[in-house]
Order: structure tokens, then C-alpha cells, then sequence
């Protein structure tokens, strides 16, 4: 598969790379430079933050107001 790299420095990786290595859009990928100097594209599985939303799982219960709720939702301080 080839794709031709923009001005910008920039690709588009090919449909059926980003199923097989499970990405979208957001996903981080790492570059590496395999021994026979070939480059190799892999999903970067540990440096994703977890999303606002994915950080609130566990943290909201009853009992628990909409203002507070939202505040925890959006990341804020309280």
C-alpha cells in the first residue's frame, strides 16, 4: 500500500493498517527503525490519556448533585 506524504509532513494511514493495528481517530502511533533498517508503524498502547469520561467510571454515585457531576465530567476544579 503507498500514500503520498502532504506539505505538512503528514500521511493518511490506510484503512486496512488502522483496522489491523485497531487505531482511529485520536489513537497514538510509534515509529520504530526495526535491525534491518526497515521503519516499522505500531499503536502506541501506553501513552493514550484516558478521556474525562473514562476517568469518571467509579467516581459518580448517588447521592451525587448535577453540579458535581458535571464538574467532575468537565475536569474542573471544585
Amino acid at each position: 500500500m503507498a500514500t503520498t506524504l502532504t506539505s505538512k509532513g503528514q500521511v493518511t494511514v490506510p484503512k486496512p493498517v488502522r483496522d489491523h493495528l485497531g487505531i482511529g481517530p485520536g489513537s497514538r502511533v510509534a515509529f520504530r527503525m526495526a535491525d534491518d533498517g526497515s521503519i516499522v508503524l505500531e499503536k502506541d498502547e501506553g501513552s493514550r490519556p484516558k478521556s474525562r469520561f473514562a476517568k469518571a467510571i467509579g467516581s459518580a454515585g448517588p447521592g451525587m448533585s448535577t453540579d458535581e457531576l458535571m464538574l467532575l465530567l468537565r475536569g474542573e476544579p471544585e
